[in-house]
Order: C-alpha cells, then structure tokens, then sequence
C-alpha cells in the first residue's frame, strides 16, 4: 500500500523528522487557503498522485511547454493559478506510462532556500535480511540517472535486525553524504528516526529524494515516498485510513476483496492460477508460445467457486482479455472440486472468450471428467506446455 507525499510527511513527523510546512488541498480555495498559512513569499504547488517524477512530468490537458507536477509560486495568484491548471488533470510521468493519473489533490509547501540536495532511502534488503539504507550526495530529480552513469556515488548501508540501529550506522551514512559538523549530527539523528519510523510503521519502503540542505545548514526532508507492507496493515488501523483508491486500479481493488493476488498487464490473454511462481511460470511460456499475458492472477491455495468466479469477472473486466488460461494445481485444493468451480463460475459470467483449462495433482481424472461433461466449449490440456499452445492457438483462431 501507498500513501500520498504529504500523508508520509505527517507519519515521519510524528517520529521528529524535519519537515517543510505544508497543508493539503483539493480544491483551488483550499490550496490558496493553505499558502496564506505559510510564511512566504515563495510557495511550492506539488501534485500529489502515487509516482515519482512528478517534476518533469506533463499534464495531457495542457500545452506540451507548461510547467509540471511541481511547481514555484511567487503569490497567492499563482498558486490559485497553478492549482486550477493541476487539479482534475492527468499528470504523465516515467512511472505512471502513457495513461497518466488524474490530480485530485495538491501539496502547498512553504519553500526553501536550497544549498545541496542529497538521497536517503530505506528498504528490506531480501539477500541480506536486513533493513538497507541507500544513500547518495546527488539526489534530486535525476536520482535514476546517477544509479545508471554513477554507480559509484551510491552507497549502501545495512543493519542487523538482531542489533538494531546503532550509532556507527549513523555515521557511516552521514559519512557517505560527505557531511561534516553540524549537518553531519543532524544526518546520525535523521537517520535512527527514519530506521524507528520503517520499522514501526512496517513499512516496505521509505524514499526520501531530495534531502535538502537549505542555505542555514539545515537538513529538511523535501520529498517523501512510503509503501507498506500489506501482510502488517492489520497493526496499523490509521495507515489503512489513508488509503486512496482512487490511485488504485478498479481490478486489483475487487481482486483483495477475495483475497486474491492481481496485477494487470498488458497482454490479451487472461491468467487463473494457484500459487505465484507457477503464475509466474505461465505467463512465461505464453510468450514463449508467442503471445502476451493480460494479467497476473493467483488464487491461492483455497479456490473456492466464489473465489473462482469472482476471478472470472476481474479476468473480463479487461476488454484487452481475449482469451483465458486456468492453470491449477490440486494440492491441498482437489482438482475435481476446482473444476466444479470452474464450471460453475463460466456459466455465472457467461464466458464468451476461450478457455483452455490444465489441471494437475488429487482427483485429476474426475476434475477432466467434470470439464468435459459440463457443456461448455473448455478446451482440456494435458501439461502447461500445451495448454500454452492451444490458448495461444484458439485466440489466433478467434
């Protein structure tokens, strides 16, 4: 789960962090509102959507020479002006692809006298088992570029859960962002709180590009990026409280719903699977085979016909889908009781595209024996190689 830059700013600084004042706001009034709550004279107007590269980002609804996502204002009238240009628009970035994601909310921050810029962030290292802190003395909008021309300006530095953060931790990175004096104490206590901050929120994630030392040797976090992670919401009632769906697709919303693991892609053949590395594994072989997969899609380990049919309904709400391929594997599920779902589920939704089922493990033959007596126009596969061709076969043929 995600959250907005302005609601990460209000988590970290419940843990101390230095953060810019700032107010959010949704409509034009309100952010004009929120700047003449800020000292001035200079504001910054900041989109908030859930993808970075808002800076150089481009609204679709504006002339290919407007300004971006993040924008200077020297007055109250250009706030107004800004806002009225962002809000209800669709900002295009590197990471939200050509669709973009409408504005329906701003960041009015007060602004800041900027002498260096830096990077800091925080993630799970899974090679490791430990929380990494990856830092840089050049951060900014053209982080991505450092990692690819500048390796070397990149530094990484672990820390043992068993230890926790300790103060050597502090120093090795306020060491590789070359801070000295002052600054350089400020970079120790940044850092403990941003670990306390990760590890209590449980989050996944934690980007802070740019830190800014501004002119008075302050360090300040500019930016911020949170994601959580899902399995630990459960602990964290006022995280789930900031969730926008509105930044979510529709899909995925209903696909948690039941449970189930969905991601779309943008391929024409639909996916139902039971467990992620052979979800992963299918959608392989269909571009082995020469075509696309339109989604990943696992089910989990209890397939039950709700689940089922339910995953049916997200599979088709892709007009790109033309064609599925259920591939199940009857573990602890039995694939008799599978294919009754399946069944079951094709004739609710009244199934109008191909379907080539392969289906492997207890109660094999009797869950084929249901296939094929069903009626329907399923076609049967014997291993995932050939349900892959015949999926692939009966789209081209459609």
């Amino acid at each position: 789960m995600n959250v907005h830059e302005y609601q990460g700013k209000e988590l970290l600084a419940k843990f101390g962090v230095a953060i810019p004042a700032g107010f959010a706001a949704f409509s034009v009034e309100e952010a004009v509102e929120a700047a003449k709550k800020l000292p001035g004279p200079l504001y910054v107007v900041k989109s908030q959507i859930h993808a970075g590269g808002r800076g150089k980002g481009k609204f679709k609804e504006l002339p290919a020479d407007a300004k971006g996502g993040v924008r200077l204002a020297f007055n109250l009238d250009e706030v107004a002006s800004h806002a009225k240009e962002m809000l209800g628009n669709t900002l295009v970035t590197v990471q939200t692809g050509e669709a973009g994601k409408q504005v329906n909310r701003l960041y009015i921050t007060d602004g800041v006298d900027i002498a260096k810029e830096y990077y800091l962030s925080l993630l799970v290292d899974r090679a490791t088992g430990r929380v990494a802190f990856i830092v840089s003395t050049e951060g900014g909008m053209d982080i991505e570029a450092v990692a690819h021309d500048t390796p070397e300006k990149i530094a990484t530095v672990t820390v043992d859960p068993a230890t926790g953060f300790q103060p050597h931790h502090g120093r090795a990175i306020a060491f590789a962002l070359k801070l000295k004096g002052d600054t350089n104490k400020q970079a120790q206590l940044l850092a403990k709180q941003l670990y306390d901050a990760f590890l209590s929120l449980d989050c996944a994630m934690l980007e802070i590009n740019p830190l800014v030392e501004d002119v008075n040797g302050k360090l300040l976090v500019l930016d911020t990026k949170m994601s959580f992670d899902s399995n630990a919401l459960y602990r964290h009632p006022d995280v789930v409280e900031l969730r926008d769906e509105t930044e979510e697709d529709p899909a995925e919303i209903e696909a948690s719903k039941y449970d189930l693991a969905y991601i779309k892609l943008d391929g024409n053949i639909g996916c139902m699977v039971n467990g992620a590395g052979l979800a992963m594994a299918t959608m392989d072989i269909i571009k082995l085979h020469g075509a696309f997969p339109a989604n990943f899609l696992d089910v989990g380990g209890g397939a039950t016909t709700e689940k089922v049919t339910a995953a049916f309904k997200i599979i088709l709400s892709d007009p790109a889908v033309e064609g599925i391929l259920v591939n199940i594997f009857g573990g602890i599920m039995k694939c008799d009781i599978i294919a009754a779902g399946i069944v079951a589920a094709a004739k609710e939704v009244n199934l109008s595209v191909p379907l080539v089922v392969r289906l492997e493990g207890t109660n094999v033959d009797l869950g084929k024996e249901i296939l094929n007596n069903s009626g329907l126009p399923i076609v049967a596969a014997n291993d995932l190689g050939d349900a892959a061709k015949k999926i692939v076969a009966e789209v081209k043929k459609a």
